[in-house]
């Protein structure tokens, strides 16, 4: 690690190669650090070590006035710099602009094929013939999950169509039909 020493020295005299030359030799190390600080944190959590290892990175070597002595307190500042960004996300999840106060419920916990009464039945289909002239891709996701019983995951295979694009597709379906039957 005396290479990495050396590297901190040369980012503190202003050479324009140092930090990148600094990122590729204790990349890995910080990834590791990275996955650890991660792993201790409750399931559910959006961001992922390598986005943690770049906010990290930005705020150790974007810093003015950032001096390490050696590696050792490089690390140990990059550490420092994981904790406090994954205490800021804390932070802000909890402020009611970002639900602070509310229970996230995963919704494929919810089995929506399961049989539903005759009327909601009913009233999904006469809306979703006004729904598939707007939307038909959209409106064959909901036959498929609703009338088929078929996962996100098999849906997007009959339908050809990335996971992501099937959940903003299957959300965006749902709200549409939702209000048109509460509009009756």
């Amino acid at each position: 690690m005396g290479d990495v020493t050396l590297l901190l020295n040369d980012v503190e005299q202003g050479d324009p190669n140092a930090a990148e030359k600094l990122l590729e030799l204790v990349y890995d190390e910080l990834r590791h650090l990275a996955s650890a600080k991660m792993a201790q944190q409750a399931p559910g959590q959006t961001l992922q070590p390598t986005a943690l290892v770049h906010e990290a990175w930005l705020r150790l070597v974007g810093a003015k006035n950032s001096t390490f002595r050696n590696s050792t307190h490089f690390f140990a500042a990059a550490a420092e710099a994981m904790r406090h960004i994954l205490i800021d996300r804390a932070r802000r999840k909890q402020t009611e602009r970002h639900g602070g106060g509310f229970e996230r419920v995963e919704i494929e916990e919810f089995e929506l094929a399961a049989p539903s009464p005759d009327d909601e039945l009913l009233a999904v289909h006469e809306v979703l013939d006004a729904f598939s002239v707007q939307y038909p891709v959209q409106a064959e996701l909901v036959k498929l999950r609703y009338f088929v019983g078929m996962t996100n995951e098999e849906a997007s295979q009959v339908l050809g169509i990335s996971l992501s694009t099937l959940n903003n597709y299957w959300n965006f379906s749902r709200a549409w039909l939702f209000k048109e039957i509460r509009g009756k």
